[in-house]
């Protein structure tokens, strides 16, 4: 097994004990178990910019603030210092997530930090002590189903009341330990507030959850989970222990168009008599009290010679 530059540094420094095996290997990191101490842990390795097949990524940066203006204005260039800052701001990115989503009672890995490019957490197992599998390989009866569904909503909910859409989830992204559903694979996750998509990402991230599980419960495939969590949120009403119901009842009401179209042309026109009266205000103005002439050098006529 060949062990990446990453894992050899953190066992120089003490942060890592052991390299126990290749766990898998994604389209943006590899994943390995390592041994830290008396634990055992996963160590996500990220893989480097020109390397991952990650798409649409700058769709996901939206909204991420960085405080220091060099290095958000290094990042605006593209330069090779903005694209470093880039990638460390990439790798931090899911480690911040897990660490608040953690504290906000969502089921995520728990993290212990990134460190230069390496991201250690725990590593979720099953009731054997094997690694969980991930939800793509687990069958559910239609009741099993229903539970581990609702389980997902509320984590969903808990995210976006954290302000995060993970915005990649599917159950790929999902692991199954004995307690049910454990949400995996943060590092795109996007600022609910912030991000122009949070809502379209979310929808599809509902839509996928169901999508699976309404494969065994083929009833959820008609709920509207996605609609009723968005309405909360914009109405402000939205809470870690909100009750869902799937059900929603979309607006019949016809927007009044024409309606709009009058008011944004009486703004408009309101705007040109505002501009015109301060028009008018400042040649009065000018009128009333003109400027001086100006006064020839040393205040004197020049004599002609």
């Amino acid at each position: 097994m060949k062990v990446p530059k990453q894992l050899k540094t953190l066992i120089e420094d003490g942060l890592v004990d052991e390299v126990l095996q290749q766990l898998m290997s994604g389209k943006e990191a590899t994943i390995f178990i390592v041994r830290c101490g008396t634990e055992i842990r996963c160590a996500k390795v990220y893989k480097d910019a020109s390397k991952r097949s990650f798409k649409k990524a700058v769709q996901y940066r939206e909204g991420r603030h960085v405080r220091n203006s060099r290095r958000g204005r290094a990042m605006a260039k593209g330069s090779k210092f903005g694209k470093k800052e880039q990638e460390e701001i990439w790798q931090n990115a899911e480690a911040d997530a897990l660490f608040l989503l953690d504290q906000a009672g969502v089921r995520v890995p728990h993290p212990y930090g990134c460190f230069d490019g390496v991201l250690l957490m725990e590593l979720i197992t099953d009731a054997e002590g094997g690694v969980a599998p991930r939800l793509n390989d687990v069958t559910f009866t239609a009741e099993q189903a229903r539970n581990d569904h609702a389980l997902v909503m509320a984590s969903v909910v808990r995210m976006l009341c954290a302000g995060i859409v993970h915005g990649d989830l599917s159950e790929f992204n999902v692991l199954v330990d004995e307690s049910g559903p454990v949400i995996i694979d943060l590092p795109q996750a996007v600022n609910a507030a912030g991000n122009n998509n949070a809502r379209a990402m979310l929808v599809r991230d509902v839509v996928n959850m169901t999508r699976y599980y309404g494969r065994f419960a083929p009833d959820l495939l008609k709920s509207k989970y996605a609609k009723e969590i968005w309405a909360h949120y914009e109405a402000g009403t939205l809470t870690p222990d909100t009750p869902l119901t799937g059900r929603f009842k979309e607006c019949t009401k016809i927007a009044d168009v024409k309606g709009v179209l009058n008011e944004v042309e009486f703004a408009a026109k309101e705007n040109k008599e505002r501009l015109r009266r301060l028009r008018e205000r400042e040649l009065l103005e000018k009128e009333q009290h003109p400027e001086p002439s100006r006064r020839r050098k040393n205040g004197r006529h020049r004599r002609r010679r």
